[in-house]
């Protein structure tokens, strides 16, 4: 049974840690939203890291919305962006890269988060880490908070798939969570499922102004093991209420 290394990392999600004040200077538009690009004066959560709004860690093109760990002057800096407030309805997050092979100290987070502190934040994780232990399953869904029994589901992304489907339908009493092979709404038969799961306690309600997130960061701050910069690729994103 994995130890959950999540209990720092995750309450510092939108924490600013002594005066390293958190900055939105930048915004991008991605799939008919406008995102905002999280940058930091120093380490913040989640980690905690170092973040940068620079066109070197977050970026656009034909394939989609490039995110970026990177290194510099010593530093690694990591990437989130942040969407509208939403509420409500299926998420739905279309991925152009394999994440099966992350390396063990970086994760790939899709979630919703407000810094309204009620209701754990509304956070709601699909998310892509082995929590800096190789042997580690590589993947999990949560309704936070994670450590309530019940709320924690982790699973194998296997190896193979650089285009898959990752989504959740949150509604008032429930939160369906999707990972497929290939970019579906809803798969094609039964072969294309990755791994599904319904939450149907602790569900919290909208509000707050909630909001989709994606993020890109390192485990405790933790460099790769490899010491290489770290590149993932989103397609597209998808909101139904």
């Amino acid at each position: 049974m994995m130890k959950n290394n999540r209990v720092v990392s995750l309450c510092l999600c939108g924490l600013l840690l002594g005066a390293n004040a958190l900055a939105y200077n930048r915004t991008i538009d991605f799939s008919g939203y406008t995102w905002q690009v999280k940058t930091s004066s120093g380490r913040v959560g989640p980690g905690p890291n170092n973040f940068s709004d620079s066109l070197n860690n977050v970026w656009m093109d034909a394939a989609g919305l490039h995110m970026k760990i990177t290194k510099n002057g010593g530093r690694w800096y990591c990437a989130e962006v942040i969407c509208t407030s939403l509420g409500f309805g299926a998420y739905r997050f279309y991925l152009a890269s394999a994440v099966d092979a992350l390396d063990p100290n970086v994760v790939l987070g899709l979630f919703t988060w407000s810094d309204d502190p009620a209701y754990n934040d509304r956070e709601l994780d699909i998310e892509f880490s082995r929590w800096g232990a190789v042997n580690n399953q590589n993947a999990q869904y949560v309704v936070q908070p994670y450590n309530t029994p019940g709320n924690l589901y982790r699973f194998q992304e296997p190896a193979g798939y650089p285009q898959t489907t990752h989504s959740f339908q949150w509604l008032s009493n429930s939160v369906a969570f999707l990972s497929l092979k290939g970019w579906f709404v809803t798969p094609p038969d039964q072969s294309y499922i990755i791994n599904q799961h319904t939450f149907t306690t602790g569900i919290p309600p909208t509000g707050g102004a909630v909001a989709p997130r994606i993020n890109l960061w390192l485990y405790q701050g933790r460099a790769p093991t490899n010491r290489q910069p770290v590149e993932v690729i989103i397609n597209k994103f998808e909101y139904a209420p």
